[in-house]
């Protein structure tokens, strides 16, 4: 390549699933996922790529150990911190490319020397969890060592919302835009990908001398693949048909060669894992890794084996059809089952590529014994202990299935055999008992089961019965206050009804008509102040609402109802027909209870004939004759004058206040009280006798609010 080739030439290494950290209690094991990794770290130094790109799960638990984060800090560290010159540029947005405290790429950070920038996503393993949302990855971060990208936040309602930045690359005329999708569960994405606007693809600006055409588009992402459950995979059709390239995670099978999507004009290259963790046959194939060499709008991918990786050996066999095989006989079985171990073992070291450190191999047969009885294949493997990698696991055993092979004829050992259980979710257990999940949902409760395995999320459970406790109780405190508006409007509604065709009584004072204005005027709080002690009448005078007042006297005077001196008093002069009408009971509290007008007005009349000098509010009607308005004026001055004397009443209620243009008078005790009484007496017995029902009443459904306010005195 000439020198102007590689200055327009971006160079990438591709690897995914490298699981550092797995088998690492295993003595034989252990160090696999190490040592693959270091070679991948070793050839990108060798081939002198320009960044290192990993498609997720770099670690394989979701909690790594202490001893797995050390030795991937140390291997980063190994290979990547040095003096080389970077001979790319970063032209986005970083701090909306990476979301760390810095913001910004980690070769550009000044006290520290990168030469081999690691970009790289989440995987299922090692994806973000707890309260901070955090990942293993984000350790490494903040050391600078990797820079972390595709890190989703899912906003929005219902299915969620995000969206893709791309991490714009420019090197000489090269430019490259590099889109990341950290692992999100795959049926919440694939629902995603199929509502309308809930993922949303950010393209490059237009920009002088670069069209959007220009940018060559890359995708990294790490979810399930294989068609097994469509709803649990994502298609290669939901992706957006401007990207080129595709690298996609988490399938542990070596598909390295890209692989063109007919119809969607991309290609899709599958490294596959490092190490193997499953003994399964798609992990039995050699394993590479891919250099990318883009330019322009055209690439070159050149695939490179790893060496390091320990051999694995895969098979399978059916009994039934080995003719030297006496189902009766199980010595025949195990001579059988010897002869093909001692084969895997052979070929595996006449593979090994680097012969000066031979490995023992992984071995794995899968033995179809229908028609045939099984072997222990713990005791089996116990001869291949120092010959193979998993001598405790070599064997595993499964019998064919047949169509219409009912589900009363499995026996019962056959169904709890460990190689033959799959893992299920509590979705599928849930549907196939037909459970109806009443209290917590499925969804939730798969999630939180597999935070608390494999996350080690102790407070997995917990945090999944707060959240639908606290969407309940939203969900009944909106259901509640619209049900008690309903039921307010219709009290409201009734007790106007009622009013309205309830008969008047023999009393002036009870003819104050209780209508819709005054109904409402008094529930909004203009006239809601209670009774109180004497000692809380200056307090509670200032609050009370100039609305309510005592028409004066035939002169059209009134008083403001505080008795230590003549004061002056709002006047209305002689246009009483424009006072509102209001109720007794309005003015004794007529708070939200209301209670009726009718009863609170008798109540208070029956205490007054009892106390003579206590004081009397009674907001009157129009309907009220000048003699009674007299009346009443008289009452208050009486009032002021005995506190005037400094007597103190025990318990008083609710003052009034009046407006007029005039001032307030004293001394006429005698005269109020007997007017009070020649009126009072003129009522018949029945009235009285529905008097004290009314005041039973009215004292029942009365509740004292604090200490400091009283009932009223009988």
């Amino acid at each position: 390549m000439s020198r102007e080739d590689f200055s327009d030439t971006l160079r990438v290494l591709v690897a995914t699933d490298c699981h550092l950290g797995y088998m690492e209690k295993d003595e034989i094991r252990r160090h696999d996922s190490f040592k693959a990794f270091e070679e991948i770290c070793s050839i990108a130094e060798e081939k002198q790529v320009d960044f290192l790109l990993l498609g997720g799960d770099l670690f394989h638990e979701n909690k790594p150990s202490r001893t797995t984060l050390v030795k991937a800090i140390e291997i980063l560290r190994r290979h990547c911190l040095n003096d080389k010159p970077v001979q790319f540029q970063v032209v986005s947005d970083q701090t909306v490319n990476f979301q760390n405290a810095f913001g910004h790429v980690n070769y550009e950070d000044p006290h520290f020397n990168v030469g081999l920038p690691v970009f790289s996503i989440h995987g299922n393993h090692d994806d973000p969890a707890g309260v901070d949302n955090l990942s293993a990855i984000d350790i490494l971060s903040a050391c600078n060592l990797v820079n972390y990208f595709g890190k989703m936040v899912l906003g929005g309602s219902g299915v969620g919302q995000i969206s893709l930045y791309p991490i714009l690359m420019k090197k000489g005329s090269t430019t490259v835009a590099l889109y990341g999708l950290g692992n999100i569960r795959d049926e919440r994405l694939n629902r995603m990908f199929q509502t309308p606007h809930a993922v949303q693809w950010m393209r490059p600006e237009v920009q002088e001398g670069c069209d959007v055409s220009d940018w060559f588009n890359i995708l990294v992402l790490h979810q399930n693949r294989v068609k097994s459950n469509p709803k649990n995979a994502i298609s290669e059709h939901f992706l957006p048909r401007f990207l080129d390239f595709i690298v996609w995670g988490h399938e542990h099978e070596c598909l390295i060669d890209p692989q063109e999507v007919s119809g969607m004009g991309f290609h899709i290259t599958q490294p596959g894992s490092s190490v193997a963790t499953s003994l399964i046959d798609g992990e039995s194939k050699p394993k590479h890794v891919l250099l990318l060499e883009i330019k322009g709008n055209q690439y070159r991918p050149t695939k490179i084996p790893l060496t390091s990786v320990r051999p694995f050996e895969y098979t399978e066999i059916v009994l039934k059809d080995e003719g030297d095989i006496d189902p009766n006989d199980q010595n025949s079985i195990l001579e059988h089952l010897d002869k093909v171990v001692r084969n895997l073992i052979e070929k595996a070291s006449k593979n090994a590529v680097n012969r000066s450190e031979i490995k023992l191999p992984l071995v794995r047969i899968k033995v179809d014994y229908s028609g045939f009885m099984t072997i222990n294949p713990q005791r089996f493997g116990q001869k291949y202990v120092g010959k193979v990698a998993n001598p405790q696991d070599i064997l595993i055993f499964s019998k064919a299935s047949k169509k219409g092979r009912s589900e009363a004829n499995i026996d019962d050992s056959e169904r709890l055999r460990p190689e033959e259980l799959n893992q299920q979710n509590i979705e599928a257990l849930v549907a196939e008992s037909n459970l109806k999940m009443e209290i917590l949902p499925v969804n939730d409760l798969d999630v939180a089961l597999h935070n608390f395995v494999n996350k080690d999320d102790k407070l997995a459970f917990y945090s999944c019965v707060q959240y639908n406790l606290q969407e309940t109780r939203g969900k009944l405190a909106k259901e509640s206050d619209a049900k008690k508006f309903e039921e307010d409007d219709l009290i409201l509604k009734e007790r106007l009804k009622d009013r309205s065709t309830r008969p008047t009584g023999s009393s002036q004072f009870l003819s104050t008509g209780l209508t819709s204005e005054n109904l409402t005027k008094g529930s909004s709080g203009i006239a809601n102040t209670s009774f109180s002690d004497d000692e809380d009448t200056t307090q509670m005078s200032g609050l009370m609402p100039a609305t309510r007042g005592r028409r004066g006297s035939s002169t059209g005077t009134t008083t403001r109802g505080r008795a230590k001196a003549p004061t002056r008093g709002r006047g209305r002069g002689k246009a009483s027909s424009a006072m509102k009408q209001t109720t007794l009971d309005s003015s004794l509290g007529f708070r939200q209870s209301q209670r009726s007008a009718s009863a609170a007005a008798s109540a208070s009349f029956k205490s007054a004939s009892t106390i003579g000098e206590d004081d009397v509010d009674s907001p009157s009607s129009e309907e009220v004759e000048p003699e009674d308005f007299n009346k009443l004026d008289s009452t208050s001055e009486d009032e002021e004058s005995t506190k005037g004397k400094g007597r103190k009443r025990p318990a008083t209620t609710k003052r009034g206040r009046g407006r007029g243009s005039g001032t307030s008078k004293r001394g006429r005790k005698n005269e109020s009280s007997s007017s009070l009484n020649r009126l009072l007496s003129s009522k018949d017995d029945d009235d009285d006798e529905d008097d004290e029902d009314r005041e039973k009443k009215l004292n029942k459904s009365q509740p004292r609010v604090t200490r400091n306010y009283g009932a009223l005195r009988r």
